[in-house]
């Protein structure tokens, strides 16, 4: 049966000295993964900018001026282009993401193209698309959508804080329409938004409480975009933020930990603090949106220093060219990809 944490034990969790809960994530880590593999997903934008939510750290929201160059859904060559670049770099999964509210119906038939196509390639794939109805929800798991994206972002209580023209229940019941249509769930959240640290331990109760916890959860470090209205906000403490990526493994020991949007602003120690305490996947080869992610080669570096491998989950690398297939990728044209702190 699974474990329901309450907000008694999570503030325990949370109040251990550093080393013992290090020394806890690393063990629960073990017990279910390598922690020499690293799940590897490149994300790309098919739709950018003009969303009409008002999420505070967003530069997609057509409600700020961030100089952000709106793009229409990208046509299916392109997509596909980007698909086979990542597959070559060495990623397993690959994820689309489209600035909207929620999809209209005229555009599920091709979303549910894309998909097909890129399954075909032997990828995982994945779409951030905003809310979703069940019919929706169906036609692109019938398509072939292994994961969906919807991040809670924060707590229950904080969340009207940070957006307003959706509510904290609404993206609970799309994460249970994804659920029941046969998709994996990838819900996380970001770290910064000028929560408390107890909204930071309810957001990890409410993503473990869930019925099935995700199996992707993606932990963000706010990148502060000018222009919006967060981009003055204090920054999260780095060991406070390996602190977060420990409870997450403690509380949902089999999914995996995404050390996601932020890294650009992580040193090498940092990053390999937070792979120490759980994290197990990362975004590789992609520019965020509106902000850098490390460069391929000096992510190369660090995988080598920390002899972490990828995780190759359908596709036939030889262990040799593994890292050959990554450096490889440098030459892909990156102005396209996709920030996951913003879905």
């Amino acid at each position: 049966m699974k474990k329901k944490w309450t907000l008694e034990e999570t503030k325990k969790l949370f109040k251990k000295p550093f080393f013992d809960l290090m020394f806890q994530a690393q063990k629960k880590h073990r017990e279910y993964f390598n922690p020499n593999i690293l799940q590897i997903s490149t994300l790309l934008s098919i739709k950018t900018g003009a969303c009409p939510e008002d999420c505070k750290y967003c530069p997609q929201s057509a409600r700020y001026k961030t100089g952000l160059k709106k793009e229409p859904l990208l046509e299916i060559e392109t997509i596909i282009n980007a698909a086979k670049k990542a597959k070559a770099s060495g990623s397993s999964r690959f994820c689309m993401g489209a600035a909207w509210k929620n999809p209209q119906e005229k555009d599920i038939p091709y979303l549910e193209k894309i998909i097909k196509e890129i399954k075909l390639m032997g990828m995982e794939t994945c779409m951030t698309l905003g809310t979703l109805n069940s019919l929706q929800a169906k036609k692109l798991a019938n398509a072939g959508l292994d994961f969906y994206n919807h991040n809670l972002d924060t707590s229950r209580n904080f969340y009207s804080n940070v957006v307003t023209t959706r509510t904290y229940q609404e993206r609970l019941d799309t994460l249970n329409i994804v659920r029941n249509a046969g998709m994996k769930i990838c819900s996380g959240g970001i770290m910064g938004l000028g929560e408390k640290v107890q909204d930071r331990m309810e957001l990890l109760m409410e993503l473990s409480n869930l019925s099935v916890q995700p199996e992707s959860i993606p932990i963000n470090m706010l990148v502060k975009i000018p222009g919006t209205p967060m981009e003055n906000n204090e920054n999260i403490e780095p060991f406070e933020f390996i602190r977060i990526i420990a409870a997450a493994r403690i509380m949902m020991p089999q999914s995996y930990i995404r050390l996601s949007a932020g890294r650009q602003n992580m040193n090498d120690q940092t990053q390999a603090m937070c792979f120490m305490a759980g994290a197990n996947s990362i975004f590789y080869g992609c520019k965020l949106l509106t902000a850098g992610n490390p460069e391929e080669e000096i992510d190369l570096k660090l995988l080598k220093k920390l002899n972490l491998n990828p995780e190759y989950i359908k596709q036939n690398i030889s262990e040799k060219n593994k890292y050959n297939s990554i450096m490889n990728s440098s030459k892909i044209k990156n102005n396209k990809y996709y920030n996951a702190a913003i879905s």
